[in-house]
């Protein structure tokens, strides 16, 4: 009995370690890892890699870097003078938050050697609350006092005063060997490897039988047998011992050892010279000539499955790798064991860190080998002044190719054939979720050649590319391996070096895998890997690393590179798990953090193919004798949109992936430094509330803190007729009392340049009206200084600021004659739109570029009105149809009028119970004075609910007798009366409302632009044309097509059929016959280019009573 009872007192408490991992990891944390490993440990593995510079023209000369940081953020104030910068004040002042990249180098000028530190070759963005943040470590009071919110997750980069986001990027994980069919059925193998130096793509195909190896530094597919001679492992006996000896493996590579015989290669030197034959050219100038042999063996040793070391060009490791591929290859074609592409063990998620250092390291390259070029051309010719590099190094080349990247989000290395848009997306800041929801979307490269079967696939752009990480997800960073191999040694693990080659195919072995390189193989494979987790538990090596069995290819693969998907489960020993109540007791009172629950074995992370061999219980209850790991929490497979959802395990899926849609338009709070940040667009709701009904996942994300919506009283009853297909009925009286009340802000900026004839731009000062010496309407708002001032009403076209640029910006030619004074001419920044705004702050500064900036914040107040968006938080979205009196609306017997009347046909089609269930719990909650949780698969029990519903002596069906407002009489029926959480959506009418009669027209074809901001017409397109003519409108279709359109009177010509001019035909000249009539200028313009090309189109007139 007692350990029942502690059982079901853990079910209730184990939650209490999501807040403790999310202090750690998750949500946003990947990122900021991500990015911290690169700048502390990943950059200085790349410049180890490539540290010394030495030239061609002068053997003496190098240079070699001895270490590069990353300092912190800093703006340059005017020459060498820097301070340390805020993330807000890039914000506001449109620069980039980025720190010094600086190197120590050693180097040689003249006969001296030099030694040189802290020397700046450019600037590296970064992201805000990683280690190098001015964020970082500061307690909220500290953060808000640098005008941030403490709140706000970071994990984003500012360029050029732009929050940029680089999006998790999903990929086929490197070097390891995927085997998988082509679109005719054949099976190949191909292995994208990847180190610091290379990254190279080799592929094993089959044709007519025979296996050949195909790489894109061959001009042609090359025989297996003669890659394999060319290795040095000469003799065929051993070549199919490596692959195996089983009957029909050796027949299906018996055609593939002809091709030798054939091609008559049976030594090394053979083989060597034939692939040498077969090596595309490299044109490296410069550089000592080789033969084609020692090209060959180049290529071999370090083209050639680039990830498996050579050492001395011995071949042993690499010739094992490609005789285990050649044997998958075999294995599958039988029985059609191919790898799935699409099963999360065999992607890699990049992030930020690894896509950054990609960049960086091909900028470092870049910016070494411009170096080397300039040492090649300055060294011979000068003998006299000394050859000095540190002159010659230019910051702006890394900075610019950071910031570009960045900005654009175009990742384009030249090295690795590398070319991806839309890396990088703009950090949506509609409200505090939207933020956060971007933060964990994850985007495919998909490869588009890849044909599925059906008809066209691509029909939506990217539906099912868009994936969001759940809550408790971590991805890990790279990490040392050093420490493992000598682990994996220790257990028993045979070097691969030591074997003949024939083990790898006997039944009992297993091969040992370290990121997809072979370490060696293993007889007995479990006690490897029960010893492994074992020292894992302990904390002897890293709790990332991940160790698995696949029993179909007979491996045991151990990763430890970044990218992997992984999460925390809580270890069960015999029935038990680990994690005890005094455990969970020692964390609430802050004893115990999330580390110590790691190293005292109770809780450890899974990675996807090490959670294929663990029994997973989701409960206490499901725990049988053979379960390895308890899950903490079921609600944690949902993410960060869908955990704001209450019961949503009662609702239909369709209307959960709305809601996850419509959750990141809900207007409300961005953050708490809302009031300071000046956005292009900003919507915030007045008066936001926190739900009566929350999550778990509300509480660990804060949403509380910086809610979106507002706890609406809902009625479910029909009303005047205006509620039909969704809409909403609004109280008059709920909204004069500020429900749905919401700000929207917009800016305008403005920069003031020099050009580079010495002339700026200039703010004038406001044009005053001659008669009464007041200013004109236009600048009725601007101060003297040409600058609207804070609190002024804005009306549509006045002017915001009055500038003025010079006419001429060019610097003129020698010789011309400079005019003595510049010519200016307005070019003033004015408002435009469809309501009044006003002006709430102006802010005047410098950007980076020493212009002057200024940039105005606006804001309009705006109420809600019929056609405006709201939404529960169940998918159910709907427009205000009618917004009623108070007087006219249902009130309960309590004297409760609602706020919103929601017509009850939204529910029996959309199945969502769950917003039922919210209505109920919010009642008893409101009743009750404390909040109801709608976990995901959990929350407060209907039956709880409705028994608090009695005790207040309300129906327990949450149903109320409610008067009609119209009438005094009752209504026939009780209605469902009670409070739900209800968001306004960013849609307002406001802002789509268009219509237009004259107005501006295209410059070509005299038509009326199109689109709402153009000021555009409504097209009567060639479908509705369609209908027009199945009527037979045609006077109407004439009016629409013509008369409204570009209706243009054009003399034409009777005898010859051409277009005239002014009554006079060009070609007959002559008037006689000339007459006048009105056709589409299109059509006009039609005939014109027609004649254009020769073609000559006549037209024929007729007069209308003949």
């Amino acid at each position: 009995m007692c350990c029942f009872m502690s059982f079901i007192y853990l079910l209730q408490e184990k939650w209490k370690l999501l807040p403790a991992f999310l202090k750690v990891k998750g949500l946003v944390k990947q990122h900021i890892d991500s990015f911290n490993y690169f700048i502390n440990v990943e950059i200085k593995k790349i410049m180890k890699a490539n540290e010394k510079i030495t030239s061609d023209a002068d053997p003496m000369w190098y240079l070699k870097y001895l270490n590069i940081y990353v300092g912190m953020p800093d703006v340059e104030e005017s020459f060498n003078v820097t301070r340390p910068v805020s993330p807000h004040e890039c914000r506001l002042r449109d620069m980039t938050y980025s720190a010094p990249i600086t190197v120590d180098i050693e180097y040689t000028r003249g006969s001296q050697r030099i030694i040189r530190n802290a020397l700046p070759i450019g600037r590296m963005p970064i992201m805000l609350r990683s280690s190098n943040c001015v964020l970082t470590g500061k307690t909220p009071m500290e953060v808000s006092k640098l005008n941030e919110c403490p709140l706000d997750p970071g994990g984003y980069f500012i360029v050029k005063g732009q929050e940029k986001v680089i999006l998790i990027q999903e990929q086929l994980s490197k070097n390891r060997i995927i085997v998988e069919q082509d679109r005719k059925g054949a099976v190949g193998a191909s292995v994208t490897s990847s180190t610091h130096e290379k990254k190279s793509r080799t592929n094993m195909i089959v044709k007519q039988g025979r296996f050949y190896l195909k790489h894109n530094t061959l001009s042609e597919d090359a025989p297996i047998a003669i890659i394999f001679k060319g290795m040095g492992v000469e003799s065929d006996q051993e070549i199919v011992q490596m692959i195996g000896t089983e009957e029909h493996v050796m027949a299906s590579f018996a055609p593939s050892l002809e091709e030798c015989q054939k091609a008559q290669i049976f030594t090394q030197t053979q083989a060597l010279r034939y692939l040498g034959n077969k090596v595309r050219r490299q044109r490296m100038w410069g550089g000592p000539k080789k033969t084609k042999m020692e090209e060959a063996r180049e290529l071999l040793a370090s083209l050639i499955l680039t990830h498996v070391p050579v050492k001395e060009f011995n071949f042993r490791a690499k010739c094992i790798y490609l005789a285990v591929m050649v044997r998958r290859v075999i294995l599958a074609q039988g029985a059609n064991k191919v790898d799935d592409r699409d099963y999360y063990g065999n992607k890699r998620l990049e992030l930020a860190g690894q896509l950054l250092s990609l960049l960086f390291e091909d900028l470092f390259k870049k910016f070494n080998s411009e170096l080397k070029k300039i040492a090649d051309q300055i060294i011979p010719k000068q003998r006299a002044a000394q050859f000095d590099v540190v002159k010659h190094m230019r910051q702006d080349q890394i900075t610019n190719g950071m910031v570009n990247a960045i900005s654009t989000g175009n990742w384009s290395l030249k090295r690795f054939k590398m070319d991806r848009q839309g890396v990088t997306q703009v950090l949506s800041r509609l409200s505090f979720i939207s933020a956060l929801g971007m933060m964990t979307r994850i985007s495919s490269q998909f490869e588009k050649t890849r044909k599925v079967s059906g008809p066209q696939v691509s029909e939506l752009h990217a539906c099912g590319l868009v994936k969001n990480l759940a809550l408790m997800t971590h991805i890990t960073t790279d990490m040392e391996d050093g420490p493992i191999i000598k682990l994996a040694f220790n257990l028993g693990v045979e070097d691969v070096n030591l074997l003949c080659g024939e083990e790898l195919s006997y039944p009992s072995v297993f091969l040992v895998f370290l990121n997809g390189n072979i370490l060696g193989v293993i007889r007995d494979n479990h006690k490897l890997i029960n010893t492994f987790r074992l020292m894992r538990r302990a904390g002897f090596i890293n709790e990332f690393v991940s160790i698995s069995t696949n029993l179909t290819d007979r491996c045991v693969y151990i990763s430890s590179d970044g990218g992997r998907l992984c999460r925390p489960y809580i270890i069960v020993k015999k029935g038990q798990p680990m994690v005890k109540n005094k455990h969970i007791e020692d964390l609430s009172q802050g004893y115990r953090t999330f580390e110590d629950f790691l190293h005292e074995g109770l809780v450890e992370y899974l990675d996807v193919n090490e959670e294929n061999d663990c029994h997973i219980a989701l409960y206490e209850h499901m725990i049988t004798k053979c379960t390895t790991h308890l899950e903490i929490e079921p609600f944690t497979l949902l993410g960060v949109c869908a955990g704001l959802i209450p019961y949503p395990h009662h609702n239909q899926s369709p209307r959960n992936t709305y809601q996850c849609a419509m959750g990141k338009q809900a207007m409300g709070t961005i953050g708490y430094n809302q009031r300071n940040r000046i956005d292009t667009l900003m919507y915030l709701l007045a008066y936001p509330q926190k739900p009566m009904v929350k999550t778990k996942t509300i509480e660990l994300i804060d949403f509380e803190k910086l809610p979106a919506g507002q706890n609406a009283t809902v009625a479910v009853m029909s009303y005047s007729g205006y509620d039909i297909e969704d809409a909403l009925i609004l109280n008059k009286a709920s909204l004069d009392r500020g429900f749905g009340r919401c700000l929207v802000y917009k800016n305008a900026k403005c920069t003031l340049r020099r050009y580079t004839n010495q002339t700026y731009d200039k703010v004038m000062g406001p044009m005053l009206d001659a008669a009464t010496r007041k200013p004109i309407w236009r600048h009725n708002i601007l101060d003297a200084d040409g600058i609207c001032s804070p609190g002024e009403k804005v009306e549509n076209k006045q002017v915001l600021v009055n500038k003025s640029m010079p006419t001429v910006t060019q610097t003129p030619l020698e010789g011309s004659t400079q005019p003595g004074q510049p010519q200016y001419r307005d070019v003033p920044i004015s408002y435009k739109g469809s309501t009044d705004s006003y002006v709430e702050k102006v802010m005047i500064s410098s950007n980076a570029e020493d212009a002057f900036l200024i940039k105005i914040l606006l804001r309009q107040t705006r109420r809600p009105e019929i056609g405006d968006k709201f939404s529960s938080r169940h998918g159910q979205k709907g427009v205000c149809g009618l917004i009623v009196p108070q007087e006219d609306m249902p009130f309960c017997d309590t004297g409760i009028c609602p706020d919103i009347i929601m017509n009850p046909h939204g529910y029996p089609s959309r199945m969502t119970v769950g917003k039922l269930i919210e209505l109920l719990a919010g009642k008893a909650g409101v009743l009750d004075g404390r909040f109801h949780y709608g976990t995901a698969f959990g929350g407060s029990k209907v039956k709880d609910v409705c028994e608090d519903l009695i005790r207040y002596g309300y129906s327990y069906q949450g149903k109320d007798y409610v008067t009609s407002g119209i009438t005094g009489e009752p209504l026939e029926a009780y209605i469902y009366f009670g409070p739900v959480y209800y968001q306004k959506l960013k849609h307002m009418v406001l802002d789509k409302m268009h219509a237009r009669a004259r107005g501006p027209r295209a410059v070509l074809t005299r038509q009326p632009t199109e689109g709402r901001s153009r000021d555009g017409g409504l097209r009567l397109g060639e479908m509705e044309r369609d209908c027009l003519i199945g009527y037979g409108a045609s006077m109407l279709l004439l009016e629409r097509l013509m008369i409204s359109s570009d209706a243009f009177e054009v003399d034409v010509c009777g005898q010859c059929g051409l277009l005239g001019y002014s009554g006079w035909c060009h070609y007959c000249k002559s008037s006689c016959h000339v007459s006048s009539l009105r056709i589409p200028y299109a059509c006009k313009l039609l005939f014109q280019e027609l004649q254009s090309m020769n073609i000559i189109p006549r037209l024929k007139l007729s007069r209308y009573n003949d």
